[in-house]
């Protein structure tokens, strides 16, 4: 009889969908959170610097946790430098001359902490007096594909040009690792128009390791890549001004088990978003033989902190034309639609194949997939309501969907188990 009823058993999980057996939102065994993070960084006491790095390291250098560095001004990295940082190290930002760390083309960054010992970039300013754009930020510049004329290109960061450009052709080139990293209270504004962001890629290769990072407090993008080919993991943006994930100039990117933290009180007028998704910035600048922006999302959990529906709510992600998108058991909670789409990307099987969003839960959200074009909605609908597409739309509160959404008490934002598996004896 025991037999039996266990090849019963076994027949029915064969037969159910895989999509019902898959977690939604980010996912582990145990809170990732732990230990690494900090989502009160203003109050956080750190020694004050008593080592100062400025100018260009263009040797290789170690930097350990027994100092507290002072970054002032531009720093690059460059002639094939290796910058190793010891996990525990604390690394603060100049307020006053913009402190900035630039690796260049052709260095490397090693930047691997541990739980217990996070690697931590923050303001030099005192504690409580931090706020949003104390300091510049961390750019890493490789020799992977972009999709700008000449495949190769500049960012717009008031940088020196003889050691800023970056592309190449090889997507597999490696510009180090960033492990249990914590970036604080960057994106300094250069100007009226421009701020620096949390991190920067510019045509980084798949070779170069991103997992557990956290970036809290960028006064614009928390990571922002300009093409190259990037697989990202256990990433958490919290409370960025403008978009936590910024994609352009054709970068192929994988990111997985991650979790933007938004809070519309902290968002930019001109548009802030989970994602960003454009294939290049001007079409005359763009090579369009060369790939363009394809996204893959798995595992995501965007959430909005505030339940009045005030402040600066928008949509969870927005898609330029040209550009791919899959996003796959994920959890969106708490905007003003799940995506949007800009209005030159038509209604038709061919576009919308490129945008695809699977097993997700849209939970207190106004729409699933809109257009800035509202002619193209009543089509968006129809197309996206198939089942198909697995979407859930519920309308529960953050404590019910979250084991711990309280971004001051320990948070831990994977799902609630709704679905036990009951055992059969």
């Amino acid at each position: 009889m025991k037999a039996k009823l266990l090849l019963i058993v076994i027949i029915l999980f064969s037969i159910i969908p895989l999509n019902a057996q898959q977690t939604k939102g980010i996912t582990g065994d145990t809170n990732w959170f732990s230990n690494w993070t900090n989502f009160t960084p203003a109050s956080t006491i750190y020694k004050d610097a008593n080592q100062i790095i400025t100018g260009i390291i263009d040797t290789d250098l170690k930097l350990t946790k027994n100092n507290t560095y002072k970054l002032i001004g531009t720093v690059y990295v460059t002639n094939k430098a290796v910058l190793t940082i010891e996990p525990g190290t604390v690394i603060r930002g100049d307020k006053e001359s913009c402190g900035t760390l630039v690796i260049t083309k052709g260095c490397k960054i090693i930047a691997e902490g541990t739980a217990a010992e996070p690697i931590v970039f923050t303001s030099n300013n005192s504690n409580l007096m931090r706020k949003p754009g104390d300091w510049g930020g961390i750019i890493i510049l490789g020799e992977a594909p972009i999709n700008k004329i000449g495949g190769v290109s500049f960012l717009d960061f008031n940088l020196d040009p003889a050691v800023s450009f970056y592309g190449g052709e090889n997507p597999n080139s490696n510009s180090g690792i960033l492990k249990y990293v914590r970036i604080e209270y960057s994106g300094h504004k250069i100007n009226a128009l421009k701020e620096l962001n949390g991190l920067s890629l510019g045509g980084v290769g798949n070779g170069t390791k991103f997992d557990f990072i956290q970036i809290s407090f960028s006064n614009d993008d928390s990571f922002e890549s300009y093409g190259g080919d990037v697989n990202f993991n256990h990433l958490i943006s919290y409370r960025a001004t403008d978009d936590d994930f910024d994609f352009t100039q054709g970068v192929q990117c994988t990111i997985s088990n991650s979790i933007a933290i938004r809070n519309p009180y902290s968002s930019d007028i001109s548009g802030s978003r989970c994602f960003e998704i454009d294939s290049y910035d001007k079409i005359e600048n763009a090579d369009v033989t060369k790939k363009l922006t394809k996204i893959t999302a798995n595992n995501m959990t965007m959430i909005n902190t505030e339940d009045n529906n005030q402040g600066l709510v928008r949509e969870a992600v927005y898609i330029k034309e040209k550009s791919c998108f899959n996003l796959n058991n994920s959890i969106i909670d708490g905007f003003s639609s799940c995506v949007l789409l800009e209005n030159k990307i038509g209604a038709f099987p061919a576009n919308l194949a490129k945008i695809n969003i699977q097993n997700i839960q849209v939970n207190r959200c106004a729409g699933v997939v809109l257009s800035e074009s509202t002619n193209y909605n009543p089509e968006l609908s129809a197309w996206y309501n198939s089942d198909t597409f697995s979407l859930e739309l519920t309308k529960s509160n953050s404590s019910a969907l979250f084991i711990q959404s309280d971004v001051k008490n320990s948070p831990d934002f994977r799902a609630k188990n709704t679905n036990p598996i009951v055992s059969i004896k």
